[in-house]
């Protein structure tokens, strides 16, 4: 994008107070702003129906080839959990992606995190009569 365009939308995102300015720095007679999420999560409401897509199309936008010998796993697993079950395992997912972590780049690279716990519509099959 141009920066234009860029400075456009990212002034949308600071007045509906999805983002705010977390630091400046005086580069070449210019500002460098950088910004940072007001929350490290999101909720959907029920009745939004792109949020979920929103959220999965951000991350593959952001997601590059791993390279030999960097971290990468993506996996899709279902898991059968009682409400209560569920609640805590939403619990802890909440606790491990609000742990704050530096964004200093001379640290090391960015590596994305896309949690997301949902009731999954996988059919049940009915059980085998045969022994």
């Amino acid at each position: 994008m141009t920066p234009s365009r860029t400075g456009y939308h990212v002034r949308v995102l600071r007045e509906a107070g999805l983002v705010r300015l977390s630091e400046t720095r005086q580069v070449r007679g210019g500002t460098e702003q950088y910004f940072a999420l007001v929350s490290q999560g999101f909720k959907v409401h029920h009745d939004v129906a792109v949020g979920p897509e929103f959220l999965i199309h951000a991350a593959l936008g952001e997601m590059l080839p791993a390279q030999p010998g960097q971290a990468s796993h993506t996996a899709l697993r279902h898991l059968w959990l009682t409400d209560t079950e569920a609640h805590e395992l939403e619990d802890r997912l909440r606790a491990m992606a609000a742990e704050r972590h530096p964004t200093d780049s001379a640290r090391g690279e960015p590596y994305g995190l896309l949690v997301s716990l949902f009731r999954a519509d996988v059919p049940s099959l009915p059980p085998d009569d045969e022994p």
